[in-house]
């Protein structure tokens, strides 16, 4: 008896043809420079990218979180090209899936094995979804990443709160940031100033005293930018 198989390879076809349908030569050369990877471009807008995934998910549906899965994880580990890894993060947006903490190690191995912004900035949202859905069991994840030895890894937990708002977790958000406050990467120092800047516009007074606590830690990029759009002293228009 033939094992079915766990990967919906026709969705997989159906997203590289129509790709490969979109390519547009003179925008990969300098989509590939501006990222400056290895991994080759078709040129393909994000927002083609992501229409291109969502049709084909419609057309050809999952037939269960398990198939979306190991399909996710098949366009990623066999892409050769930047546009298919977007799909592949994107078809994590499935309904399917939405705050499945299954999918957790999916989206390591995205960040991990990704290790650049785009694609670790992919996720985020995803990681944040999972936080909000499943608050004990993350935190501790989203701790432990916080020291991990990859910075995609640290970037990542940083970032595990962009979209939060007012259900952020504040105690958790200084948690994070705090461990890499002397790290010298730029994406560790950029990440913490996004992070804040991002909750500067639910609460602009928890940030600056965040700022003001450890203004002797913070890097000038990541106080500028946490600090950048918040009304009065050094924080533009008041």
């Amino acid at each position: 008896m033939d094992i079915p198989d766990p990967v919906n390879r026709e969705l997989i076809s159906a997203i590289r043809s129509a790709l490969a349908d979109h390519a547009d030569p003179g925008r990969a050369a300098g989509a590939q420079a501006y990222m400056k990877s290895e991994l080759p471009s078709l040129g393909v807008r994000v927002p083609d990218v992501r229409r291109i995934a969502g049709d084909a998910a419609a057309g050809l549906p999952f037939e269960s979180a398990d198939q979306l899965r190991a399909t996710v994880l098949e366009l990623w580990r066999t892409s050769t090209v930047r546009e298919e890894r977007y799909a592949a993060i994107d078809l994590t947006g499935n309904r399917m899936v939405a705050r499945d903490l299954h999918m957790l190690p999916v989206y390591e191995e995205i960040i991990r094995t990704g290790a650049w912004w785009d694609f670790v900035d992919g996720v985020a949202g995803r990681i944040c979804g999972l936080l909000q859905a499943h608050r004990d069991e993350m935190t501790a994840v989203i701790l432990a990443w916080s020291t991990d030895p990859d910075f995609w890894i640290r970037r990542s937990a940083i970032l595990s709160q962009l979209k939060a708002k007012t259900a952020t977790d504040t105690r958790l958000l200084a948690q994070v940031i705090v461990p890499n406050l002397a790290d010298g990467e730029f994406f560790i120092r950029k990440a913490i100033g996004w992070s804040l800047r991002e909750y500067g516009k639910t609460a602009p007074g928890w940030v600056r005293g965040f700022v003001a606590e450890n203004s002797a830690s913070l890097s000038q990029l990541s106080r500028r930018e946490a600090l950048r759009r918040l009304p009065g002293p050094s924080g533009g228009p008041a």
